[in-house]
């Protein structure tokens, strides 16, 4: 390889393993050992890949003896082929990390089954009448929740569904467990009902939000949730004592938002830069309350955002393909990727070692840094 084309390379080339897809990647899960990610595209399949590295970046590190400069050689194999799935329905397929390396994905033929991480249907955990649009799982208390759009339905064990009773006939495309799996959030219509699953469910809660909840995110400790609107930025909510606040003036749906539990924030999508808040001073009684600067601001939309599990770091995709990783409440960043396919989804691994990324162009990726990248 040419000096030319060494200068040429971003750290994704050099850090990243990615593979084609033949439709775009929707969403992504590392199993609950990080041992593997899974890539739902829109097309219904799901496909699987090793985190493992078979060249990790620190097998590929240079020092020079004279200068102290150090490099990293590109990768010279190719990854290890993605493990791919038949389809499951039309459309991308939720999915959810069960068990240590396999993952629950909800069919459009009613059924919660098993997939395994070497890509096979090993059971059937759940079975509704119409396809299930959301799917979560508890692994403390082994609770598993779906929806088919209209109810939501909680099994145990395996044959045993309920329905959740509710008093209002609604729409429901989202639910989460909390942290401890004792209490369940689902979306309501243009609103958000909590459940306590504990034992017989039981409603704590209905709140009412100005659109419907695209996704739901609980904060680490329980506290606090946090919901993308369809339309009209996010909703914030206190379980304990009934808190609502809607933080508005978005440019573009809030598509993700993420708590990082080191730097006490709160993190969203959907502006020209990435959009955080400090909870120490939680954005309740007005949008710049606790406000943190993070990132350059430029004219580029942020799609989605992934707060590292251990660090003060939150990683941003944007709908031009750039990957960026910036300290919370710092204008730094690391640019990864400057251009290439919009980004959809990005997560972290529990260790903070490997970004998965999913991409509208169907390209999917696993970036692996090198240990001493982010001290």
């Amino acid at each position: 390889m040419n000096q030319q084309m060494m200068q040429n390379l971003t750290l994704f080339d050099l850090l990243a393993r990615s593979w084609r897809r033949s439709s775009a990647v929707a969403a992504l899960c590392f199993s609950a050992d990080d041992s593997t990610v899974a890539f739902t595209s829109v097309d219904g399949t799901v496909a699987i890949a090793a985190v493992a590295d078979q060249e990790p970046p620190e097998s590929r590190i240079r020092v020079s003896g004279d200068l102290g400069q150090t490099t990293i050689r590109p990768r010279e194999k190719p990854p290890v082929p993605l493990i791919a799935s038949a389809a499951f329905g039309d459309g991308d397929p939720p999915l959810v990390a069960y068990l240590r390396s396999g993952f629950l994905v909800g069919t459009a033929a009613g059924e919660a089954v098993h997939l395994t991480a070497g890509g096979e249907v090993a059971e059937t955990l759940v079975k509704i009448e119409g396809p299930i649009v959301a799917i979560d799982h508890s692994a403390r208390t082994a609770v598993t929740a779906v929806s088919d759009g209209h109810d939501v339905f909680l099994s145990r064990n395996r044959g045993d569904v309920a329905r959740l009773e509710r008093n209002v006939t609604s729409s429901t495309h989202a639910v989460a467990f909390s942290p401890g799996g004792r209490r369940l959030a689902c979306g309501l219509g243009n609103g958000l009902s909590i459940w306590a699953v504990e034992g017989p469910a039981s409603l704590i809660r209905d709140f009412s939000l100005p659109a419907r909840p695209i996704s739901i995110r609980w904060s680490g400790d329980g506290t606090w949730l946090a919901c993308g609107l369809e339309t009209g930025g996010f909703g914030l909510i206190s379980p304990a004592d009934g808190l609502t606040a809607v933080v508005a003036g978005f440019p573009s749906p809030v598509r993700a938002v993420c708590w990082s539990a080191p730097a006490n924030a709160l993190l969203a999508s959907g502006a020209f830069r990435i959009a955080g808040w400090s909870m120490t001073a939680p954005p309740l009684d007005g949008e710049t309350a606790g406000a943190l600067e993070t990132g350059r601001a430029g004219l580029v939309l942020v799609e989605t955002v992934a707060a590292h599990p251990q660090k003060k770091l939150v990683a941003a995709g944007y709908t031009n393909g750039r990957i960026t990783v910036a300290q919370i409440g710092g204008r730094d960043e690391l640019v990864i990727r400057p251009l290439g396919g919009g980004i959809a989804v990005l997560a972290w691994s529990s260790d903070g070692r490997h970004l998965a990324a999913g991409m509208v162009n169907g390209t999917a990726a696993i970036i692996t840094f090198p240990v001493q990248m982010f001290k």
